[in-house]
């Protein structure tokens, strides 16, 4: 199946800063596994996009 990321939705306190990265990765053609590979950065809230399961 085809895991590709087509968009996000984030609300709260830094979620502009979140949604950056997503802008990058969705341009890029970006998938669930991609994501599943990241290392992110601690301690942020960033990091819990990344360790979505």
């Amino acid at each position: 199946p085809q895991e590709q990321i087509v968009g996000a939705h984030l609300i709260g306190e830094g979620a502009d800063e979140m949604l950056q990265g997503f802008a990058v990765a969705i341009r890029m053609g970006a998938t669930k596994r991609d994501f599943d590979d990241t290392v992110a950065i601690h301690p942020t809230n960033a990091e819990e996009v990344v360790t979505m399961r």
